[in-house]
């Protein structure tokens, strides 16, 4: 029985804060949750480091291979002669590393706290009732050995799994046969080049966050935002199954026995490119005392995968099954709330359920090739446009298109990261597209070109005060504005594109065109990664 626990310790996940229990004498709970990092001892400790350093050394060897291998193979090192006793190295050094794990179980298994998490464990993979999930709760750990809570197979057809949910794509270009086949043997090597600039550095440039070296420096600091969401707000941590086998790391905080009609509302929300739940967009709905659902992206801290758009696709697809079938909520009772990049996962949602309640797109974007074309050498346009829209097509617009109900932009009028030029040219950010796109789409008679031209003058101000000067400028009745879309509203015609403006005098147009671009974009005078107060984050517009 010694040795088997011994065992268990040697291949046990490592621990590293120890939650209370909730105190059930405490109707807040909070004051009585305050949980402690996990102390190993010296023997634990010192092994653990040892093995930490290895595996950073492994990390930093894996993603400067193709240099090494290299210079290896100019110097003359990548031969029979010369790998066997390399490889005799190497075997050493496992061998080594073995031990040290080996001494690290030792470590563990003398620890009496280790030792009770690890019993705990145990019985939860044999008997995952609600009571020891809760004391498995007290426990935060590496999330690979958390038991599953909900899968996509449970409310869905498995046999549809492989593929996985349905995307927009890239309507494609009529040819003829021959034309057909001769155009893909000329065009064979861009998609060779594609995929591998995509699969080696681009996703990476484009989803830093699920570079390991950069999540194991963030580390400490996810711990912490981690252990705040669990200890002050009761959270709770859960991991979904997605249709396409990527585990979700996803944290709950409900706020529905608070009362009010702020805590009924779910807020899911969907992160940046670096963006992670512990530290990122969640904490604004949680401070306006909404109920909310964070995740991270597949390849992100504890979420498995990589994030391409169909694996980002599925992710969000679970959260929202999760959500409705275990939650309890109703598909109306749920916004969508997206920073930056998350606009795609976010606009998907909306669009694949347009029963959802809302969304919100702080920050985001209408489409990631003008903003990829910004990075990369004018030479490289023809490639780039392919690999961008054959493995990273962010349509976020053509989604948003889809969707039916109350939308609401946020653009940051010093954004640095979504302009095309530079922070100081507010005209070149890419949610004056997005914005543009749907009123176009929704209200085709109003946004004709003289509509378009006065929305791009109000698009300029890069201030409150200019902002009202170009609306008071043309002389705006809001009154007026909403009658006449009320009037529309009412003749029965509710479905989007409408055609209100039709027969309706240019003055009268521009009016309501700059009605609706203040109605659905509100700016924030801040730079692209600064958090989003509380304050700012408000339900989209409804007539």
């Amino acid at each position: 029985m010694a040795g088997w626990m011994w065992l268990r310790c040697v291949l046990g996940p490592h621990l590293q804060r120890i939650h209370r229990s909730t105190d059930p004498s405490r109707p807040e709970g909070r004051a009585g949750r305050r949980g402690w990092n996990y102390q190993p001892r010296s023997l634990e400790k010192h092994s653990d480091s040892i093995l930490s350093w290895a595996s950073a050394l492994w990390s930093l060897s894996y993603y400067s291979s193709p240099i090494l291998l290299c210079y290896l193979y100019r110097k003359g090192y990548i031969c029979s002669s010369k790998l066997v006793p390399v490889s005799q190295y190497v075997g050493t050094v496992l061998v080594c590393l073995l031990g040290v794990a080996c001494l690290r179980g030792l470590g563990r298994w003398k620890n009496s706290e280790y030792l009770q998490f690890i019993s705990i464990l145990d019985e939860n993979k044999d008997n995952h009732t609600p009571a020891n999930k809760k004391r498995l709760r007290c426990y935060d750990f590496d999330f690979s050995y958390w038991p599953s809570d909900f899968s996509w197979s449970e409310v869905s057809n498995p046999k549809l799994s492989k593929a996985g949910v349905s995307l927009l794509k890239p309507e494609p270009r009529l040819r003829g046969a021959a034309d057909s086949v001769l155009h893909s043997v000329r065009t064979l090597p861009c998609h060779i080049i594609s995929f591998l600039i995509v699969h080696s550095f681009g996703r990476r440039m484009l989803y830093p966050g699920s570079v390991g070296l950069l999540q194991k420096a963030m580390r400490p600091m996810l711990q912490q935002g981690q252990a705040r969401l669990i200890e002050e707000f009761d959270g709770q941590r859960n991991k979904l199954v997605a249709c396409d086998g990527n585990e979700i790391d996803t944290m709950f905080v409900d706020r529905r026995r608070e009362g009010g009609q702020k805590g009924q509302t779910l807020v899911i929300c969907c992160e940046g490119n670096a963006g992670f739940y512990e530290v990122g967009c969640m904490n604004t709905p949680l401070e306006g005392g909404y109920s909310v659902l964070g995740w991270n992206h597949p390849g992100f801290a504890g979420s498995t995968g990589v994030p391409f758009p169909q694996n980002e696709a599925n992710a969000m697809d679970v959260v929202i099954q999760y959500a409705v079938h275990r939650l309890g909520f109703q598909l109306s009772d749920i916004v969508v709330y997206a920073w930056s990049i998350g606009g795609f996962t976010a606009s998907w949602a909306v669009m694949s359920y347009p029963e959802i309640q809302s969304v919100v797109l702080d920050a985001s974007f209408d489409d990631l090739l003008p903003l990829a074309l910004k990075v990369m050498p004018d030479s490289w346009k023809p490639l780039v446009q392919h690999a961008v829209r054959q493995y990273m097509n962010l349509n976020n617009a053509d989604q948003l298109l889809k969707y039916q109900g109350p939308v609401l932009l946020i653009r940051r009028t010093r954004d640095e990261i979504i302009t095309t030029t530079g922070p100081e040219d507010v005209m070149s950010n890419r949610g004056n597209d997005l914005l543009l796109k749907l009123l176009q789409f929704r209200y085709p008679k109003i946004m004709t070109e003289e509509g378009v031209r006065v929305v791009r003058q109000w698009l300029g101000s890069s201030n409150p005060i200019e902002e009202a000067s170009v609306y008071s400028g043309y002389e705006v009745d809001d009154d007026w504005c909403v009658s006449v879309l009320q009037s529309y509203q009412a003749e029965g015609d509710v479905l989007f594109p409408w055609s209100v403006g039709e027969d309706m005098a240019m003055e009268g147009r521009r009016q309501l065109a700059l009605f609706l671009a203040r109605k659905y974009m509100r700016n924030f005078e801040t730079t692209h990664c600064t958090p989003l107060p509380a304050s700012e984050f408000h339900s989209p517009w409804r007539l």
